[in-house]
């Protein structure tokens, strides 16, 4: 019920209140770092039972050992192994194949094969070996082979998750649902801890504990993230200087202040990705921010187009017709290595200048 009644706020939050919909989708706040703690903590509650199991039955618990080992990626993968957190820059290979130009694997995959493998594990591991569980035999050959399948009470919400993210109604569901199968591991890894040999509900407060840090985990990082400082405070100098050439590069390609000519309304990308999928953007590669190599920006961050704290800068085309109203603007996340800007501003610390910002034809 737990997890329903979290995809029942989300649903309500993004109809009734979509700016703060929105707003909690974002990298590094409470609901990226909730799904990061549920799945580190279900890895380390998986360990527990895998301990427990091997105690009562003896070999080697070589499935709930590998589920915590996946639970634990996961979760890294989330934050991308630390590297929005630390400021460090991946490796080339990492900026040049991942279109989020981070540390993780699962951004190189092809996007339609990640999105059915992340089906297929909710539909797979969450809904088909539970209800199959429900069968005599097939629950013993289970058990012989040391698999110990998650609660049937979970199913409906395992197979909710799996709905809302086939379905994809809204902007941002697949954050939501990862958050909401983070917690649904959780639950699982809670349930099979309860007993190293038959996975039973855990009792009431150990179900509410552990989601419940998890929620503070996710408020009490996402706060820290916001406002921790950057270290050397000439970076802001030398980001507001670097926007400020991007935002020249990108007005010098525009046919007559037409942003159409190079960008359409609606755009919304890493500066790297969209220069390496629109023809019309290439000449960035050789501009005035290009030209602060000499000025001792290291070159792969120009080849890139990083900010000075090893982060991808964007750019942003949005109108609306009906209000007559237009903005492009070019933009850093700034210090904290957090988007604050909404889709028509630039705000909090967020480091940018405007390219278009005029009444809508």
């Amino acid at each position: 019920m737990a997890i329903l009644g979290f995809l029942g706020f989300f649903a309500w939050l993004q109809h009734s209140e979509p700016l703060a919909y929105y707003a909690s989708a974002q990298e590094d706040r409470a609901l990226e770092w909730a799904s990061f703690w549920s799945f580190l903590l279900a890895g380390a509650v998986f360990a527990v039972a895998a301990h427990r199991q091997h105690r009562a039955r003896g070999g080697f618990p070589w499935f709930l050992l590998g589920v915590g080992v996946f639970c634990f990626i996961v979760a890294m993968e989330e934050i991308s192994w630390g590297q929005r957190v630390l400021g460090y820059q991946p490796p080339e290979y990492f900026l040049a194949a991942n279109y989020q130009q981070e540390i993780n694997i699962h951004n190189i995959a092809d996007q339609g094969l990640r999105m059915w493998t992340f089906r297929a594990i909710i539909l797979g591991y969450g809904v088909l070996l539970p209800l199959l569980s429900l069968s005599a035999p097939v629950r013993r050959l289970l058990d012989r082979a040391g698999i110990i399948s998650p609660p049937i009470e979970l199913t409906p919400s395992m197979f909710a998750i799996f709905w809302l993210h086939l379905t994809y109604p809204w902007k941002f569901t697949g954050e939501i649902s990862e958050c909401a199968l983070g917690f649904g591991f959780l639950f699982i890894a809670m349930a099979n801890a309860s007993d190293g040999r038959n996975a039973r509900q855990p009792s009431l407060f150990r179900a509410a504990f552990l989601p419940a840090l998890v929620v503070l985990l996710g408020f009490s990082t996402a706060a820290w993230s916001q406002n921790r400082q950057a270290g050397d405070p000439h970076l802001v100098d030398h980001a507001r200087a670097e926007t400020k050439a991007l935002a020249a590069d990108l007005a010098r390609q525009t046919e007559d202040g037409e942003p159409d000519s190079i960008t359409t309304c609606g755009l919304h990308k890493r500066l790297f990705t969209f220069v390496q999928t629109r023809e019309s953007a290439r000449p960035l590669e050789q501009g005035s921010f290009a030209a602060l190599v000499g000025e001792g920006l290291p070159p792969d961050r120009a080849e890139y187009f990083l900010d000075p704290w090893s982060s991808p800068y964007w750019v942003r085309d949005r109108c609306d017709r009906s209000e007559s109203r237009r903005v492009v603007f070019v933009y850093s996340f700034g210090p904290n290595r957090a988007r604050d800007s909404s889709r028509w501003k630039i705000l909090g610390d967020d480091i940018g200048y405007y390219v278009v910002e005029r009444p809508a034809r």
